[in-house]
């Protein structure tokens, strides 16, 4: 049975974003929630990582590196350069270069479910990113902004194993010592999820509501850029460097889809919440957008996909 609800995450997103612009004052008191509750749906992760699905997707390990590189060296230097081109205000860029620097984010295994693309890989993907983003993003968000603003990469560091990996760990760690009880559980677990990275949205625009109006437009733009460029070079990449149709899917949509509630709450916690607009955006834009691309992919089957669904037909 599908989650409609999941499946509605665009929406959701959107209205969270309306939420938190029109009810700034009421919700504005509750900025300290934003680290648990990003640590809320990296624990709902890590319950529904099966280390089948890992050791699957281990066997060939390429297209995982593939992905997981394009993810830390594509993002960054394309947020970097579009910040630059635009000449967006120092906060701005700030909250760019912590977008591009953020690991995949959780709902690329959903969009691609929705593409028919290699789910198991995806998982991978978040998952490896996610573990490398204790180091990688404090290093690569010291390495861009080293010339604009000092970052403490200690303290990243820390805030990331807080709200990131500890809640993953832990999530794995129960899935397998209490797996009959995470079974119970699954089928609301990405509810749960989508109900996290709304109320996440909603907080982000709610204690931006005043640079939102000013700076809408301009950050909308640099963000749907970043989010293309992702998706677009992700996919020219994969395929490039030999992958086929619908892993070089896989790969795109997970290099195009940011944990921006992450970047969110960095940007919250170490820079200013100026710097946490490019974050809530995104969030918005990359679920429309790839939504979007999920449905046109799914439309247009590729020839082992084909392949895949006359065995099924004839078994």
């Amino acid at each position: 049975m599908r989650d409609y609800f999941s499946l509605l995450l665009p929406l959701w997103a959107l209205l969270a974003s309306i939420l938190g612009y029109f009810f700034s004052p009421e919700l504005t008191p509750f900025k300290n929630t934003l680290i648990p509750i990003i640590a809320l749906i990296m624990f709902v992760m890590g319950l529904t990582i099966t280390t089948q699905d890992l050791k699957t997707t281990f066997r060939k390990p390429q297209p995982l590196m593939i992905g997981v590189l394009l993810q830390f060296l594509l993002m960054p230097a394309s947020a970097w350069l579009i910040s630059t081109i635009l000449g967006l205000p120092q906060e701005i860029l700030i909250g760019m270069i912590l977008v591009g620097s953020a690991p995949g984010g959780t709902s690329s295994n959903v969009l691609t479910y929705l593409a028919g693309g290699r789910v198991a890989l995806s998982v991978s993907m978040t998952t490896v990113s996610t573990l490398a983003s204790i180091i990688l993003t404090p290093w690569i968000t010291a390495l861009y902004l080293q010339e604009v603003i000092h970052v403490d990469r200690s303290a990243m560091l820390i805030s990331i194993a807080q709200m990131i990996i500890i809640p993953v760990l832990a999530g794995i760690l129960i899935k397998a010592r209490l797996p009959n009880l995470v079974s119970i559980a699954l089928p609301i677990l990405p509810k749960i999820a989508v109900l996290g990275i709304a109320s996440a949205i909603c907080l982000v625009v709610a204690l931006n509501a005043g640079s939102v109006t000013s700076l809408g437009i301009l950050v909308l733009c640099a963000v749907v850029l970043h989010n293309i460029s992702g998706l677009a070079a992700g996919y020219a990449l994969a395929r490039a460097m030999g992958q086929d149709r619908i892993t070089a899917r896989t790969i795109a949509i997970e290099v195009g889809t940011q944990n921006s509630g992450m970047a969110s709450a960095l940007a919250v916690k170490h820079f200013s919440v100026l710097a946490a607009i490019p974050s809530a955006l995104f969030s918005v834009i990359q679920n429309i957008i790839g939504t979007g691309l999920s449905g046109f992919w799914s439309s247009r089957p590729t020839s082992d996909q084909k392949a895949g669904n006359r065995l099924t037909n004839d078994s």
